[in-house]
């Protein structure tokens, strides 16, 4: 196995028994590790540090990098990455999200995400406000297969 494939066994292995899972792993050519992660509870600085201490701490006993010529950064995707994981749509149920879908011309759709059961995400789209009187609109729910999903952005709500 190379360093790379060590590192990211070690984080794996790491997060195994957690909430945590991993979602992207970059490496960059100066051996400069970019490890992105999330939480179904969120994911908190401390554990950012609990996983960055334990996986320095393996690289270090493996003797990866004995001149210790590597950098590492341990954190979340952040809230204006897309979406890349079904369990990530699972965590982020009750949130609006802005929709693009492969097959369809159809960009900017907000949604709200209402439930995830095997590879289906159900919606509740999120219709503009009308300028004249209150109108009942039916609203109902979108089902639409993740594989279908060209990207998903949570929709940050204050």
């Amino acid at each position: 196995m190379t360093p790379h494939e060590h590192i990211e066994h070690y984080v794996k292995e790491i997060i195994e028994d957690t909430d945590c899972f991993l979602v992207n792993f970059k490496i960059k050519p100066t051996n400069n590790y970019k490890i992105f992660i999330d939480s179904d509870s969120g994911f908190t600085l401390e554990k950012a540090l609990k996983i960055t201490r334990s996986l320095r701490k393996k690289i270090e006993e493996a003797e990866l990098y004995p001149e210790g010529d590597f950098s590492m950064e341990v954190s979340s995707p952040g809230i204006d990455t897309p979406l890349s994981m079904l369990r990530q749509y699972k965590k982020n149920i009750g949130r609006k999200v802005e929709l693009e879908l492969k097959d369809e011309e159809a960009e900017g759709i907000v949604a709200r995400i209402i439930d995830v059961i095997d590879e289906t995400i159900t919606f509740e789209k999120i219709l503009p406000p009308k300028r004249s009187k209150k109108i009942e609109v039916e609203n109902p729910p979108i089902l639409i297969p993740f594989s279908e999903i060209k990207q998903a952005i949570v929709c940050v709500e204050f």
